[in-house]
């Protein structure tokens, strides 16, 4: 009996008529929540790849030891060597970096099975929060000396706010936050935001928390359009205004090992990707966030 998948294989290269706008400099972006199930890794691999098509030169580091940025951007990582190695010291980023097929210039450092010790076995290292931000320094250096830039790195993170998170952050000029249009994801939000705080006070006062992206967005539901409302409300210079719609398309394209970009480029949800995407690169540099502390206790709970 056949496969089904292989009727749905990346066929060339993929390219946009309209180029995106290229930065103005290197664009580290932390796709970080604590909470799981919320849409970090398909934001991520869905503006990554869209960036590609539009002509920028964008790298992925998987940094979720379940590996599903590696899987939905079609990248061996269960036996391979990958982030955990380069976290490690075994290797550097440039000798673990992968090109991603059908992308004009889209590569992902992967993850693999080994991530999920990273975080017992960095706590006893020297500058243990400073290993992904030396690496991916060292990648950016070689890559302008070789006159092949990079503009944007995105970095996936775990759900949890742990060590491999805290690299993230530390290694980041910005954070962008994806919000399910759910009461939960509001719920942790101060949480991440503490968090955030604390690694700019402490390791990277250069980090900005420059975007936020409303995933799972049902407009018939007032609850959806509730946290959207709120969203708005206290990041208004933060918050692109595209809602990801609920999409099976996007649930779909990782089963093949894709992003909905090549998947299904014409289904809502590659459409609002792609308008994310044209807007994150419209904005082009990141910019100061007035961090406002929000309340999303339940009405009679104790603060």
């Amino acid at each position: 009996m056949t496969d089904s998948r292989e009727t749905k294989k990346v066929i060339g290269v993929r390219r946009l008529k309209e180029a995106m706008a290229k930065p103005a400099s290197l664009r580290i972006i932390t796709v970080a929540n604590q909470k799981g199930g919320v849409g970090k890794t398909t934001t991520t691999v869905n503006l990554a790849a869209a960036l590609s098509m539009g002509g920028l030169r964008v790298a992925v580091i998987d940094l979720d030891p379940q590996g599903n940025a590696s899987t939905a951007l079609g990248v061996e990582h269960l036996e391979n060597a990958g982030i955990y190695e380069v976290l490690m010291g075994d290797l550097t980023m440039s000798q673990a970096i992968q090109k991603v097929k059908g992308f004009p210039s889209l590569e992902c450092v992967s993850s693999n099975t080994s991530l999920a010790q990273a975080e017992i076995e960095l706590v006893p290292m020297v500058a243990r929060e400073m290993r992904l931000k030396d690496a991916i320094d060292e990648l950016a250096t070689q890559r302008i000396a070789a006159g092949e830039p990079l503009d944007y790195i995105f970095i996936d993170c775990p759900p949890s706010l742990g060590l491999l998170t805290i690299n993230a952050l530390t290694a980041a000029k910005e954070m962008l936050i994806p919000i399910q249009c759910e009461y939960y994801a509001l719920e942790g939000l101060s949480q991440l935001l503490k968090t955030y705080e604390l690694v700019k006070k402490r390791l990277n006062p250069s980090l900005k928390l420059s975007t936020f992206v409303l995933t799972m967005f049902d407009g018939r539901t007032r609850l959806a359009n509730d946290v959207a409302d709120e969203i708005r409300k206290h990041y208004p210079n933060e918050l692109i205004d595209i809602p990801i719609p609920r999409a099976v398309r996007v649930s779909e394209a990782p089963g093949f090992n894709q992003t909905v970009m090549t998947y299904d480029a014409s289904s809502p949800g590659a459409i609002a990707y792609m308008s994310v995407a044209r807007e994150l690169a419209e904005r082009g540099k990141p910019f100061d966030s007035n961090v406002v502390s929000i309340n999303y206790k339940r009405e009679g709970e104790i603060a």
